[in-house]
């Protein structure tokens, strides 16, 4: 990979709170992973896919982190707990033979090669290594956990033809001293600093709309409204509606960007029902705010399905729902 500008992750318009929030099972999905590759690499110089690929990685893996430490130590995140990133899949080990004393130098693999399969089901063998967000995951994970500027390199990757994807992890300024030309462009494009302050103000700005709000009682028939976020029992189509046009008239609700629709104890069917659903996300959407649907019954998982009109996110739990409303909240007044 050659020199390309630390600015990637912008090239395509992706805005870092989307990166985030949306796709918290980045690394574990292989056909995400497979069209990530595909529109970035027909998009993208080369250069320029790697580097938004490392950088998509290493900030999933530095939030993870980074809200992994803060959890252990007590500080204070979003309650209840928000919606994390896959577990923690790599294996690494300290290297015997590092040249500096007390030095962080790590090697290691992920188990299962799903990036680089991904990649070989999308384009193909590759002559190069492809595993970027693995190894920006890694970079992330090892410098919020080490409390270190850590970088991650693919030594040996399966799309090439390899057993294994391999990754050697070494401080920054190790890498520096070693004059390695692919550590020290990949270096050029991981501002360790700046992406750190990003991540913590994102958390921040979470755990302070998180615990912002009271915790509600599934069903209650109370409409409540916590600056961007507003939550609306599904008592009745009328009153669900009529909930919604609050957020066109009530000053209080006019920074209302999510609505959770809190389906506790409704059953919807998938005639009249249904259509009441599609009515209510058609009318949410039309003001121009998200909908996400909480609490859905095993008995009214049929007609949510099928709704030509579906809502944005569906979560069984409505504390979860609300965690999720502020995420998604927090990223819209984030614009790239």
């Amino acid at each position: 990979m050659s020199r390309a500008p630390a600015g990637a992750v912008g090239v395509l318009g992706f805005d870092p709170q989307a990166v985030l929030l949306k796709e918290p099972g980045i690394l574990i999905d292989p056909h995400f992973l497979g069209a990530l590759h595909s529109e970035l690499r027909g998009e993208l110089a080369p250069a320029e896919a790697d580097v938004t690929l490392l950088q998509m990685g290493f900030l999933h893996g530095l939030q993870d982190a980074m809200r992994a430490v803060s959890t252990s130590l007590g500080a204070a995140l979003p309650e209840p707990q928000q919606v994390v990133g896959p577990s923690l899949a790599f294996r690494f080990r300290s290297q015997v033979d590092s040249e500096e004393p007390g030095a962080i130098a790590l090697a290691g693999f992920w188990p299962e090669p799903i990036e680089a399969s991904a990649y070989t089901a999308s384009l193909g063998r590759s002559d190069a290594h492809v595993c970027y967000l693995s190894a920006g995951y890694a970079s992330g994970w090892l410098s919020g956990a080490l409390d270190a500027d850590i970088l991650a390199l693919e030594s040996s990757c399966c799309a090439c033809g390899d057993d294994r994807c391999r990754f050697e992890a070494r401080e920054a300024s190790a890498w520096r001293q070693s004059g390695d030309r692919l550590a020290l462009a990949v270096l050029e494009s991981l501002p360790f600093g700046a992406f750190r302050a990003f991540v913590r103000s994102n958390l921040d700005a979470l755990g302070a709309g998180a615990r912002s709000h009271e915790p509600i009682e599934p069903g209650s028939s109370v409409v409540h409204i916590w600056g961007p976020v507003m939550v609306v029992p599904f008592q009745s189509r009328d009153s669900a509606l009529n909930a919604v046009e609050l957020i066109g008239r009530d000053p209080a609700a006019r920074d209302v960007s999510v609505v959770v629709v809190d389906l506790s104890g409704a059953s919807i069917d998938e005639a009249f029902g249904a259509a009441a659903l599609e009515q209510l996300v058609d009318r949410i959407e039309a003001w121009g705010a998200e909908a996400i649907f909480a609490a859905v019954s095993p008995l009214s998982e049929a007609a949510v399905a099928s709704l030509e009109r579906a809502p944005l996110l569906v979560h069984k739990d409505l504390a979860e729902a609300i965690t999720a409303a502020f995420q998604l909240a927090s990223a819209q007044q984030n614009p790239a």
